[in-house]
């Protein structure tokens, strides 16, 4: 597996890999973008290791990821106030625009892996690692997680995907609108009883051991149904009940002619446990 900086990445099991935040001198505090494109990038494809439900957690029990690492950005983003070239305010205005679209992006990457990605959570998950995690298809935390959307304390709404992504994840909008105006925080049962994760779990390795669970689980799947059905789901939630409808059947017109299909039905009449090709 490749290096990084901020990370750990190992695949202790075929086709999955575990990524794991390492700054712990910072509570993770978030200063790794490049990274975060590299890895999600290496793992869409499939070349060197071909098909990966992934899962994120952090290499300290401490914090999962304590949110912006605010000195860090004060001192080398498009907001430092040390700049010293002369510039109007569209031209300011323009530049910090692509900054969050930057930043968007980076962090939007995990949505866009065509692999299943499972987010395991503990101790601090502030402000970033929120909208980390809300690109998750599946999220696991601990029951002593600390949660917060933490951005209206530093004095700005939350810009990286959280106000986005939230309410789609979160059926109550009155509980969205609560943690987010307040910047309170809420811990793991909590995050659990309103659906933002799927469970809450004891301990740290308890989480992660759930994951690496489900991560086998989906590996043993024909990686054409798996990637489809996230593709299909991820446009069921962003488009009206029609497109998706169309959508699915275009999809699946080219889909449903793998082998795949033929070898899972006559597992299940021999009942035994398929294999399936890479994709």
């Amino acid at each position: 597996m490749a290096s990084y900086k901020h990370f750990l990445v190992d695949t202790p099991f075929p086709f999955i890999a575990h990524v794991q935040i390492n700054r712990p001198k910072k509570m993770n505090a978030f200063l790794f973008r490049g990274d975060v494109a590299r890895i999600q990038n290496r793992h869409r494809h499939p070349l060197p290791v071909p098909r990966h439900p992934s899962h994120n957690c952090s290499a300290r029990d401490r914090a999962f990821c304590s949110g912006l690492d605010v000195q860090a950005a004060s001192q080398n983003s498009v907001l430092a106030q040390k700049n010293s070239t002369p510039t109007d305010t569209a031209r300011k205005a323009v530049a910090i625009k692509r900054h969050v679209q930057e930043f968007q992006d980076c962090i939007s990457s995990a949505e866009k892996c065509e692999k299943p990605v499972i987010c395991v959570m503990h101790g601090i998950a502030f402000g970033l690692a929120i909208d980390i995690s809300s690109c998750a298809d599946i999220r696991i935390c601990t029951s002593d997680t600390k949660f917060a959307v933490k951005e209206v304390d530093i004095g700005l709404a939350a810009d990286i995907g959280t106000l986005s992504r939230l309410p789609k994840i979160v059926g109550s909008f009155s509980w969205i609108k609560d943690v987010c105006l307040s910047a309170r925080i809420f811990s793991g049962d909590e995050a659990l009883r309103v659906g933002f994760v799927s469970y809450a779990l004891p301990t740290k390795q308890d989480a992660i051991a759930k994951a690496l669970e489900l991560g086998k689980l989906l590996a043993e799947k024909s990686p054409v149904a798996v990637q489809g059905t996230k593709e299909l789901l991820n446009h069921a939630r962003d488009n009206k009940l029609a497109d998706s409808l169309k959508y699915t059947g275009v999809w699946n017109s080219a889909a449903i002619q793998t082998t795949d299909v033929e070898r899972a039905m006559l597992s299940g009449l021999k009942k035994t446990r398929p294999t399936f090709e890479k994709l």
